[in-house]
């Protein structure tokens, strides 16, 4: 997945998030859009659906599945 995409991500709890890979000026995390360097975006980059990524947050590290990908028409 590239620049632009939204992401719909799943962890192992089945709890499912969605996000839009931006620039670093336009993230606003509240509204779902994360900078393209933060650490989630860095694990996501190059993934397929259904790929799993681990991210190593703040709170520890977290698997997620891809479930959906999105890019602008």
């Amino acid at each position: 997945m590239f620049f632009g995409a939204t992401v719909t991500i799943a962890d192992e709890d089945d709890n499912r998030r969605t996000v839009t890979l931006v620039g670093e000026d336009e993230a606003e995390a509240g509204q779902g859009r994360i900078s393209w360097a933060s650490p989630l975006a860095r694990a996501l980059r190059g993934a397929a659906l259904g790929d799993l990524r681990r991210v190593t947050l703040p709170g520890g590290i977290k698997e997620y599945e891809i479930i959906g990908i999105e890019y602008p028409a």
